[in-house]
């Protein structure tokens, strides 16, 4: 494949075969948008970051106090995804066995023992994870090959995962006692982090009216996995300018203590994104434009999504906390210098 000066190029055919293509996941996106708004109402933003992460092939990580439809929009995406979905309370006292599975002996009428592999809830498409930083790091560490991999090894035997598969993680804010921090090495594996806050006036009055009466509307089935699959493979197919991509590695590569250029980041940061911060957030651009419709990607779109990509794959240091500074202000500042 050649390059233009701005645009990748590809043959009149496949343009035309990929616009058609793109044209048509853009329509099917917007009913899924749609029929999800029946069930979560103000939350648009994070529909669409949640949808964003999906079609993106990543996981996301849901941050918000309770009450905010963070177990709801998992439940309704499944229907609408058609997706086999399974959810995972987890406790401190919650094992990796409770989430990837065990092996049982068995003995048969014959006498003859054996094992067999029973599979944990981690064997679905959609895996909602409530409350992920209540379990003990033995138990994050068994969903962590989950997630990177797509594959668990029981007893020396691998075991494949359904496909697609995605972790929806929850995680409440105000909890302390009893909760362990998420290490570094986990949050990187999930796309973006995703804040969820609270409903305006008008959207907290449509879901007061419409859940507190006598029937609650029902979600309906957009899509199946096949069709996901499919527009993720879409996804990956849309061509980036030149322009999009010196922007994404600016931004990244701006935000870490050891090459920028800012001097507010290099007394603030302790430490700042990897590559795979750049790997997610070329695919959340991409993704971003074919759920809204668009052929190609803008610096608008990394404006949009630079907070829920970059805010949990970075940290700051001790003393910018002590000076009141905030990640917030940190990457609000890194974007401004896109221009």
């Amino acid at each position: 494949m050649g390059y233009s000066s701005d645009m990748q190029t590809i043959t009149d055919t496949d343009s035309t075969a990929i616009v058609q293509d793109l044209e048509a996941a853009g329509e099917k996106l917007a009913a899924v948008r749609e029929a999800t708004g029946t069930a979560i109402f103000g939350q648009q933003e994070v529909v669409d970051q949640t949808l964003i992460t999906l079609l993106a092939g990543g996981h996301g990580l849901l941050i918000g106090v309770p009450g905010l439809a963070k177990t709801k929009l998992v439940e309704t995406l499944s229907t609408v995804l058609g997706m086999n979905s399974k959810r995972v309370q987890f406790t401190p006292d919650l094992m990796p066995t409770d989430i990837v599975g065990a092996e049982v002996l068995e003995e048969s009428q014959s006498g003859k023992r054996s094992f067999r592999f029973i599979q944990g809830p981690v064997f679905c498409q959609l895996l909602m994870a409530d409350e992920i930083n209540r379990a003990s790091p033995r138990t994050q560490s068994a969903l962590l090959q989950a997630m990177q991999e797509k594959h668990v090894t029981v007893a020396g035997e691998r075991h494949e995962l359904p496909a697609p598969f995605h972790v929806l993680a929850t995680q409440n804010p105000l909890e302390q006692e009893g909760t362990y921090p998420l290490p570094e090495a986990q949050l990187d594996r999930f796309l973006m982090q995703i804040d969820v806050g609270y409903p305006d006036l008008e959207a907290e009055r449509r879901m007061l009216l419409s859940t507190t009466g006598a029937e609650e509307a029902a979600v309906s089935n957009v899509l199946t996995p096949d069709e996901l699959m499919h527009a993720q493979r879409l996804v990956r197919r849309i061509p980036v300018g030149d322009k999009v991509v010196d922007a994404i590695l600016h931004l990244v590569r701006n935000a870490r203590p050891e090459e920028s250029t800012d001097e507010h980041v290099t007394k603030h940061v302790a430490w700042g994104p990897g590559p795979r911060a750049s790997q997610a957030l070329m695919l959340a651009v991409r993704a971003r434009t074919l759920l809204q419709g668009r052929l190609s990607p803008s610096l608008d779109d990394i404006v949009a999504l630079a907070h829920p990509v970059l805010r949990h794959r970075m940290a700051l240091s001790f003393a910018a906390r002590a000076e009141g500074a905030s990640l917030h202000g940190v990457i609000d500042r890194l974007v401004a210098e896109l221009g």
